[in-house]
């Protein structure tokens, strides 16, 4: 057994359900081989709202709804795995929340990119161990299944050597999609980040926009007390039709420190294979 491995003896049941864009049968299909290959102790039930379309969305904010909480007050549940990304969280988040039990608070819930409405706002209702990492549809890239594995490691044997590296013992964490916590400032979504340090990535942005994103969310967060920031991958960015002058990590400096919000370095999370698990609040192993 791996170190920092905790001992499963009893099967562990996984919903997964779609809050923001349609998953395939054949994705699931390989998920469902590799956890059943690899961890004989999981049983993942996908819902059949990850199959839904309508429009963008996974079934319509209502269907998307109710598979959720469907998913988290079902007391047989110990985690939910969400699908995918995209959009749509924000969407039926608050709602969502508004109708989850008790027994909700004892669940893992697991996810990144746009699955972070549904994070922040579970983590400020105090509800359920929030993780920011891979969600099935990651079996989709290349070696997509090293992210998958990561998941089902943290979910199932809450293993450390899948967390992100530089976590601390001792310090609060959480992480986010850049422009989703971006815009969830200001909003019933956004949870108490204060003493926390907050790890961000972004994926498919023009650099104007990530310095846009970087700016609201600084400004925002300015007076919130948090410990510091961290800037995780960021990656696929469009050619501008001139060059913006900036890297990534030169405008986080500039808006951190314009904010006074002590930057921290660099962390292992994007959107990519090499999604590192983050666990929200201290850790609790």
């Amino acid at each position: 057994m791996a170190q920092g491995t905790i001992s499963i003896s009893s099967p562990v049941r996984i919903g997964i359900c779609a809050p923001s864009t349609p998953f395939t049968r054949e994705a699931a299909d390989r998920v469902d081989a590799l956890a059943a290959e690899a961890y004989p102790q999981a049983e993942l039930i996908f819902d059949e709202q990850c199959f839904f379309q309508d429009g963008h969305f996974a079934g319509t904010d209502r269907q998307r709804i109710d598979s959720f909480v469907a998913l988290a007050n079902d007391p047989t549940i110990d985690a939910i795995w969400f699908a995918r990304g995209g959009y749509g969280a924000a969407r039926m988040a608050e709602a969502a929340i508004g109708q989850l039990e008790s027994v909700a608070k004892s669940k893992i819930y697991l996810g990144y990119s746009d699955a972070g409405n549904l994070l922040g706002a579970l983590y400020r209702a105090g509800i359920g161990k929030i993780a920011h990492g891979p969600m099935p549809s990651d079996i989709g890239r290349p070696e997509g299944e090293h992210a998958v594995r990561r998941a089902l490691d943290w979910i199932v044997h809450r293993q450390r050597t899948v967390l992100e590296p530089s976590l601390a013992d001792g310090k609060k964490h959480a992480a986010f999609n850049l422009m989703t916590l971006a815009m969830m400032t200001g909003t019933k979504l956004i949870p108490d980040l204060r003493d926390h340090i907050l790890i961000v990535e972004e994926i498919s942005e023009y650099l104007y926009a990530f310095d846009r994103a970087m700016f609201h969310l600084c400004s925002n967060l300015a007076s919130h007390g948090l410990s510091g920031i961290k800037l995780g991958n960021v990656g696929d960015i469009p050619d501008n039709d001139r060059p913006f002058g900036e890297t990534p990590e030169a405008i986080t400096k500039r808006w951190a420190e314009s904010n006074h919000i002590a930057y921290l370095g660099r962390a292992q999370i994007g959107h990519d294979i090499e999604n590192r698990i983050v666990p929200f609040g201290l850790l609790d192993l």
